[in-house]
């Protein structure tokens, strides 16, 4: 009988580049089972998306719920209560001042986030960071740059977008001071040199960088990208995509700097698997969002705001206490890995957002040792992703209900794994 992999070969194309070839039938919790009955301990939670873990009881049984009374009204048409329940939730939780849109992926609320911003500016400018992601769309494309292969061949109808360094505070001789101040320095040339600030519509940043290498942003860096909007009436908005949700032990990655920015963009976590996502803007902006100006059929369906709603419920203090202290626990262990071995450049990240660099003995990207290692661990049935323009970087984003057990778990087979890979590469 041939395996699920064999059966897409057959009938999908190679367009979406897949981690593994596991065919997986069956999860639970931070575990999945494949089509042979193996189970692997997951520390990609489907991209970041199951941070409730996999099937969560109180998210299936709201799921199941709202199946037996509406599966799809339409938002263009009509109101529904789960729609105006997870809204009215969302904003307790965000903060009174913003009102919510509801759209069905990341791509799709970051392009929403900026056609808000040309909208109510009146502006066409937009200004975004190297390495960041902000998805496939052809507007959400052209923000990203952390892989020139999302733009490939598309180039030649991607609308302008201006690019400055992020910092990056674990790969330069620089301070943290001087390394901000380079990259501050870069957007004021754009403004001087390219785009006067009186043309620029927003600034669009992840707080913390995911497919660019899980790199945090230093809190001096956010508050002068806070000021220089202020100054100019430019739109800051935040990417939290992957950086919301618990991931990063609050609700949102905006909340542990303490920084409000003008709009939001959230997907991946906001429902635990059911395709969700939202624009979260101020108040003063989306009163001016113009009716018929931005639309879409399945955006917030029933199901998805039913699920929605349980994941916030779950998500309380308790739960995002949690979340720092076994992410504060796993940093620990990871520290001492990297007192084993020397690959290991840096460890890093917020919450359960956290990543170790590789790099060889002369300072370049060990690509090739990480390439190595998440094999060996995903024969030791652990599956992990990389990151980082060069793909050196090991990103763990595992459902945030793991316990210490757990982390102890990846951190055996992790040790094993780098030991392993890094014979082999000597053998070479």
């Amino acid at each position: 009988m041939k395996s699920l992999y064999e059966r897409s070969l057959e009938v999908l194309p190679p367009v979406a580049k897949r981690a593994t070839e596991l065919g997986i039938v069956k999860g639970q919790g931070a575990y999945l089972t494949d089509e042979k009955g193996e189970k692997y301990l997951d520390f990609a939670a489907g991209v970041g998306v199951v941070n409730c873990g996999h099937n969560h009881p109180v998210v299936v049984e709201a799921i199941e719920k709202q199946l037996h009374d509406l599966v799809h009204g339409g938002h263009n048409v009509v109101y529904y209560p789960s729609y105006i329940e997870l809204a009215e939730k969302l904003v307790a939780r965000v903060g009174e001042d913003y009102k919510v849109y509801f759209s069905n992926s990341g791509a799709e609320a970051n392009e929403g986030a900026v056609k808000l911003a040309l909208s109510v500016t009146k502006r066409s400018g937009i200004i975004a960071f190297n390495r960041s992601f902000h998805g496939r769309t052809l507007l959400t494309a052209a923000m990203t740059a952390s892989n020139a292969q999302y733009r490939k061949n598309y180039e030649g109808v991607l609308p302008p977008v201006y690019h400055v360094d992020f910092p990056d505070i674990y790969n330069t001789k620089l301070s943290e001071d001087e390394e901000i101040a380079r990259c501050l320095g870069q957007l004021q040339q754009v403004f001087h040199n390219v785009l006067a600030p009186s043309q620029t519509a927003c600034i669009v940043v992840e707080p913390v960088q995911g497919e660019g290498g899980y790199l945090p942003a230093p809190r001096k860096f956010l508050i002068k990208l806070r000021e220089i909007c202020d100054r100019f009436g430019i739109l800051l908005i935040f990417d939290e995509v992957q950086s919301g949700y618990g991931r990063t032990g609050n609700l949102f990655a905006k909340d542990h700097y303490g920084i409000q920015p003008d709009v939001l963009t959230s997907a991946k976590g906001i429902a635990n698997g059911i395709p969700l996502s939202a624009v979260i803007g101020k108040k003063k902006y989306m009163d001016q969002w113009e009716p018929g100006a931005h639309g879409g059929t399945f955006g917030g369906n029933p199901l998805a705001c039913a699920a929605g709603s349980a994941v916030l419920d779950i998500m309380n203090a308790e739960f995002l206490e949690h979340v720092r202290t076994v992410g504060a626990y796993f940093v620990t262990k990871l520290q001492k890995l990297q007192e084993r071995y020397l690959a290991i450049s840096s460890v890093r990240g917020l919450g359960l957002m956290i990543a170790i660099e590789f790099r060889e003995k002369d300072g370049e990207p060990a690509t090739e040792l990480v390439a190595r290692i998440r094999k060996e661990a995903l024969q030791q049935h652990l599956i992990l992703l990389n990151c980082g323009v060069f793909h050196n970087v090991i990103r763990f984003m595992p459902p945030l209900i793991i316990e210490k057990s757990d982390v102890n778990k990846a951190i055996a087979i992790l040790n094993t794994s780098i030991s392993l890979s890094l014979e082999k590469v000597g053998e070479n």
